[in-house]
């Protein structure tokens, strides 16, 4: 926070609908020694299905010919997913085949590593995991591998689980149509149409004795539009990160429940772009002091701090439900009697880390009496090294300069200021420490009036993403900015290789080129 008058605090009173503190989520290849608990997926997502679906000498044989082609997802280092696929000469089989065609009889020797199409013989999620987003992310691996491999595209069949229920009125045409318009949901095929797949062919027996769908398949592909593309790997560090931020409106709220939507609405709007983060801003959750507009400021600060732990528990579990790394923005925090000003890492494996505020106005100490922290660590991420700071921070240059020396590529800042003057200190430092650092600097803010909540009648805000000055960057360092006092997001790319370059060729070297001879930067603080 940078402003000139301290808030006024309101509360209301919730409860957080899910916890997942201790959920770890991590995608990886299958192995044999997994068995035991793919074998508990398997039985839990086939309705109790008493044979085994898959055996254990099947996913060997699979792990022996194409072990990259074996993806799963673990919660808490168990399997509960999984996704199963081979490599095909698809001109071999043409449009229509069976799927034991394609298995031959669980050989798998039609798995061709010369072949041009990544075929999907098996997804499966544990029911206690699905609305998770899980499913998703094995078909996500899957483009991956497909792009990595240089492969044309992904085909599988895809049940119709639902048209045994309207074979006497539908033809399967008319089926796969009203799906497609949302007339009739089909579990199956919807989430398929909603991840880039399209229907190539419906086939008739493809699948021996599958009643509900009248034996029907829809042959179903995902094309690979980058065909010469250079290989990739699972959880490989980007090259291109895609940063989202939130320019957030300021605006009564007469529940917790209400902050919580808007923050789902946001998360969802950003990841829906397939951002790999999301930046909130400095002390965004202040309409909830509403109701506290009759107590001291310290006490009505204090209040506010009782809802901190939950809503870090709703950014853990969006960052989890819609697969993006998310800095939650700043809130009070009340730790044995000390008020701190902290903000959220929430990444998308589930895990999470913070960062308190270090340099505290003469407003947040003299009203609330905040006290600063006094720990500045790295933050390492699937997405690169980032480093965190809080709105005045980020004019003191000593603390990203530490970051750097870490190996900072992208550093966050979210922040709060009433005045023009308040956030141009901000934006000027920002892009002060993009330069001198040779990183991106994303800043986002709030915007707009809250009348109904003490000393938070205005906001200004121009939220933004800043880069390095030289050849390979925008002229003027802005990579994006949003449009000032309005609420919206801005969604940006920055690529990580260009740092790498310019921090060996660029056309000046500002951390190479330090006069380490005649100064130093000595951190007394915590690590």
């Amino acid at each position: 926070m940078n402003r000139s008058h301290p808030l006024a605090v309101s509360y209301l009173n919730s409860t957080l609908f899910m916890d997942t503190q201790e959920l770890k989520i991590e995608l990886r290849n299958l192995q044999s020694k997994d068995y035991k608990d793919l074998k508990k997926v398997m039985v839990e997502s086939y309705d109790g299905y008493e044979d085994e679906p898959w055996r254990l000498k099947d996913i060997k044989m699979l792990l022996k010919k194409f072990p990259e082609g074996q993806i799963c997802v673990c919660a808490n280092d168990k399997v509960v997913g999984c996704a199963l696929s081979i490599i095909v000469d698809y001109k071999k089989f043409g449009d229509n085949h069976s799927y034991e065609q394609i298995v031959d009889d669980y050989s798998f020797n039609t798995h061709d590593p010369d072949g041009d199409v990544l075929y999907g013989i098996e997804v499966f999620v544990h029911p206690d995991y699905r609305g998770m987003r899980l499913a998703r992310r094995l078909y996500d691996a899957r483009k991956e591998l497909c792009e990595s491999l240089n492969l044309r595209s992904i085909i599988f069949g895809g049940r119709m689980i639902r048209y045994g229920e309207h074979a006497e009125n539908l033809s399967p045409k008319e089926y796969i149509e009203k799906v497609r318009n949302n007339e009739i949901y089909d579990k199956v095929l919807n989430f398929q149409l909603s991840n880039d797949f399209h229907v190539k062919k419906v086939i008739r027996n493809y699948l021996k004795n599958d009643v509900s769908s009248q034996d029907f398949a829809a042959l179903m592909e995902w094309n690979n539009i980058y065909y010469e593309e250079q290989e990739k790997h699972i959880n490989q560090t980007k090259s291109v990160v895609r940063i989202g931020l939130v320019q957030w409106q300021m605006r009564e709220l007469n529940s917790f429940n209400s902050l919580v939507n808007y923050i789902d609405y946001f998360v969802d709007a950003v990841s829906a772009y397939q951002s790999d983060f999301a930046l909130f801003p400095e002390l965004f959750n202040a309409p909830l002091m509403q109701e506290y507009n009759h107590l001291g400021e310290s006490q009505a600060i204090r209040q506010l701090a009782s809802f901190t732990e939950r809503i870090r528990d709703v950014f853990i579990e969006k960052a989890v439900s819609y697969n993006i790394n998310i800095i939650t923005g700043s809130m009070p925090l009340l730790r044995d009697g000390s008020l701190y000003n902290i903000t959220y890492l929430c990444r998308r494996d589930g895990s999470w880390d913070y960062y308190e505020k270090i340099h505290i106005t003469p407003a947040e100490q003299d009203s609330w009496g905040m006290r600063g922290g006094d720990k500045v660590k790295i933050f390492d991420t699937d997405a690169g090294k980032i480093g965190i700071m809080v709105c005045y921070d980020v004019e003191f240059p000593e603390i990203s300069r530490r970051y750097a020396d870490q190996g900072m590529q992208i550093l966050f800042v979210p922040f709060l200021t009433d005045t023009q003057n308040g956030y141009m200190r901000v934006r000027s430092c920002a892009m002060a420490r993009a330069i001198e650092n040779e990183c991106y600097v994303a800043i986002a803010g709030s915007v707009g009036n809250l009348p109904k909540v003490n000393n938070m009648d205005i906001q200004y805000a121009q939220s933004a993403v800043f880069t390095p000055s030289d050849f390979a960057f925008p002229t003027n360092c802005i990579k994006a900015e949003a449009t000032p006092n309005t609420e919206m997001t801005v969604v940006a790319d920055v690529d990580m290789d260009l740092l790498k370059e310019l921090h060996n060729f660029g056309s000046v070297r500002t951390l190479k080129d330090r006069r380490k001879d005649l100064y130093e930067l000595k951190w007394k603080g915590k690590d």
